[in-house]
Parts: structure tokens; C-alpha cells; sequence
């Protein structure tokens, strides 16, 4: 349920928007590790369409096993939250701030749920080492261009990491959908840091659920597609289609790599 209030809060970590910065992998923000995943979810624009509109409605994360709590909404009379924006070499050209425009609150599913907008605040409740985890996030910006929309939010005060992670679902010229997946993260605080081994393997899990969830059927979707189980989700595939995608953004006509140490 979307909430009407609204209340400033400041992400843990500076680098607002930098999921956006297409040299990502190569120069992530000091101290942090980056990752980025690529697959494709289906074919044609029915599929397109329902992926976009999960993506845009928590249903990747509720997908995934997660229980999303919308705690803060941008009132329609308030100023919209705009994040960092970069160039095509990816320099920041405008830094995250607060315009004097309304956000569009107009914009809804066709079941009636409406689309997530920049500066909602939401607290994520994962299921982690056999207790219920809190993770307050903001989203940071939304993507919303007719081959291309998704979102990305920033971590809060009393997550247990530091960083942000974004989806994206595109449609390419040959009609495959596809939903990239990119971060950087660190261990929020010390106590964190002391059982990152244990971080690290849940955020493989729902990394894999993240980028199963799409493949489920939609009414709108094509029934035809075949659903994987999380099991048999290759994230070196993934991150192998990232880095392929990358290197053609850099070179060349359009798809995720894992460039962590000893990866």
C-alpha cells in the first residue's frame, strides 16, 4: 500500500545515480564492489510490456521472495526527487537534487497498481540466515523510454549494505526482452563485514531470483516461454552477456559481466 506521507532521508553512500555511468565496471566508486547480470525474459512486445510493468511495481523483488513496504511517497504537490545524470563518457552532469516539478503520480498499471516514482522510500523484508532482515531503500531514478524502462534505488540508514542496484528491461531490435541487472555494494557497517561470506551467498540467491522472476508466465506474456527454476539460472551466462552488451555500448551496435576479484 502507497503511503501519502513523505519524509527526506539521505542514502548511505554519495555516488547517487552511478549505476547509471556507463564505465561502471571498470571504475565503481572507491571501496565498492560492482556487478552487472544480463538475460533474456521472453520475446515481443507483450512480453516487453508485462516485464516493464512488474519492474516498475516491486514484482521483481515480490517475485524474488521479498515483502516490499512502501513506507513514503512524493506527494503529488511536492518537488520531485532527480538523481545524478551522466554524459556518454560518463561524467556527471547534474548532480541528484530536488526540482521544482511535480512528480507524475498519474500513471498506473492496468490492475490499478501505480508505478514506483523517484524518492519512495521502501523498506525490504528478505528472509536471511532463518530471521527476518529490514532494508530501507529510496528509489533513486526511474527509467522510462519506449524501449527501455526500470528503475534503481539506493540503500538507507539500517540496511545491511552501502550502495545501489538497478533494473532495467529493453526490448532490442530483433523483439527480445531482456532485464539488466547492475550494482555496487559494501557491507553497510564492521558488524556486517563479519559475516559478508554469508552476505555474499544470499545475494547470489536472489540475484538468481532476481533475474528468474521476469521469466514467469504473465497473463500478457507468451505462454509459449519456458520457465526456469532458480537453480538453473547461470549467472556466469549472465554476467558473460553483460560484458558483451557493455563492449558493444563501447564499440559498436547493442548484452551481464561480474568483474569482482577472482571472477
Amino acid at each position: 500500500m502507497r503511503r501519502a506521507t513523505h519524509t527526506e532521508t539521505r542514502t548511505t553512500y554519495g555516488e547517487v545515480g552511478a549505476t547509471q555511468a556507463a564505465d561502471l565496471m571498470q571504475y565503481p566508486p572507491v571501496g565498492f564492489t560492482p556487478v552487472e547480470y544480463r538475460t533474456r525474459v521472453g520475446h515481443g512486445d507483450a512480453r516487453f510490456e508485462a516485464a516493464c510493468i512488474a519492474a516498475l511495481t516491486w514484482k521483481i523483488q515480490e517475485r524474488s521472495g521479498i515483502t516490499v513496504r512502501v513506507d513514503g511517497v512524493p506527494p503529488a504537490d511536492d518537488t520531485g526527487y532527480v538523481p545524478v545524470t551522466f554524459d556518454e563518457s560518463g561524467e556527471p552532469v547534474d548532480p541528484a537534487h530536488w526540482s521544482e516539478e511535480r512528480p507524475d503520480e498519474s500513471r498506473y498499471a492496468p490492475d490499478g497498481t501505480p508505478f514506483l516514482t523517484a524518492g519512495t522510500t521502501a523498506t525490504l523484508v528478505i528472509s536471511a540466515w532463518g530471521r527476518q532482515v529490514e532494508a530501507p531503500v529510496r528509489v533513486v531514478y526511474v527509467v522510462d523510454e519506449p524501449k527501455r524502462k526500470g528503475f534503481a534505488y539506493g540503500t538507507l540508514e539500517g540496511h545491511p549494505e552501502s550502495g545501489e542496484e538497478s533494473w532495467i528491461v529493453d526490448q532490442t531490435d530483433d523483439g527480445s526482452v531482456w532485464l539488466t541487472i547492475r550494482a555496487f555494494s559494501r557491507p553497510s557497517t564492521w558488524r556486517w563485514r563479519l559475516v559478508s561470506p554469508f552476505m555474499k551467498r544470499t545475494q547470489t540467491l536472489y540475484t538468481k531470483r532476481y533475474l528468474q522472476a521476469l521469466s514467469q508466465n504473465d497473463e500478457t506474456g507468451d505462454a509459449s516461454e519456458t520457465v526456469p527454476s532458480v537453480d538453473d539460472v547461470d549467472l556466469a551466462a549472465a554476467a558473460e552477456a553483460a560484458a558483451d552488451d557493455e563492449e558493444s555500448r563501447r564499440h559498436g551496435p547493442d548484452e551481464v559481466r561480474d568483474v569482482r576479484p577472482g571472477h
